[in-house]
């Protein structure tokens, strides 16, 4: 039986080595269940590596990823899945051939219809479908092929896949990739209403969205953890603005 923890993921002495170059030099994160998370920094500091560390992409040179109480960081992608983990990536991954449902449908988990046209499916994976559906606001766009939809709309497809999965950590890196201001915060609703029922982590560089999210900022730098708090305190230190415009630290 795993130990009991207060957080949902803990991330310890996390350490990530290409031949020499760290990614992650001994990180240290924990984001606690139903939160908001965003990570910034610059380019470098190891922010997807972190999310590829999280989801068995890569693997850890030392250190531990312990997700409910037990370490994944030797699991395998697959294996992280089943246990609640999902990540969206920067360029959608959408199946563009199929409609925006069966999209979700597939993501759902009900794969056994589309092997037969003489099989529905099944009932539960339809209404986690509808109800995605509603949350990323594609209702009028069900029927619509995936590869017809506007980049904004196949990101929040994405979303919406990541979400019918029915993970409970989802890991969303740069979801505003490409966007306007609108369709950011059109993205920003969209996440802040998966709150309550999912934990989730956002990597992005766009400061006004990270705001319009208003969770907890966690600041990256060299692979290590900078500094971390609301996004008003962020905003104040003047040593994340050096790190970010290369000017010497106070």
């Amino acid at each position: 039986m795993p130990p009991a923890t207060d957080d949902l993921l803990r991330l310890k002495k996390l350490t990530v080595d290409f031949d020499g170059f760290k990614a992650l030099n001994n990180l240290d994160l924990s984001l606690e269940e139903a939160s908001l998370t965003a990570v910034i920094g610059p380019n470098g500091a190891g922010k997807s590596t972190m999310c590829d560390a999280i989801i068995g992409r890569v693997r850890p040179s030392s250190g531990e990823i312990i997700f409910r109480g037990e370490d994944i960081s030797r699991l395998s992608e697959d294996r992280i899945f089943a246990r609640g983990v999902c990540r969206k990536f920067q360029t959608p991954g959408v199946l563009v051939g199929l409609s925006v449902m069966d999209n979700l449908l597939i993501a759902a988990g009900d794969r056994r219809w589309w092997r037969s046209f003489g099989l529905r499916p099944d009932p539960g994976a339809r209404v986690k479908a509808e109800e995605t559906l509603a949350l990323v606001g594609l209702e009028a766009r069900r029927g619509a092929l995936a590869g017809e939809l506007s980049h904004g709309e196949k990101q929040w497809l994405e979303i919406g896949m990541v979400v019918a999965t029915g993970c409970e950590l989802l890991l969303m890196d740069e979801p505003t990739a490409g966007m306007g201001a609108a369709e950011s915060r059109r993205t920003a609703e969209i996440i802040r209403g998966l709150l309550g029922r999912h934990t989730v982590l956002v990597i992005d560089h766009d400061i006004d969205f990270v705001e319009q999210l208003g969770g907890h900022v966690v600041v990256l730098h060299q692979g290590a953890l900078f500094t971390e708090g609301s996004l008003a305190d962020i905003r104040g230190d003047e040593a994340v603005a050096s790190i970010y415009l290369g000017r010497p630290r106070p």
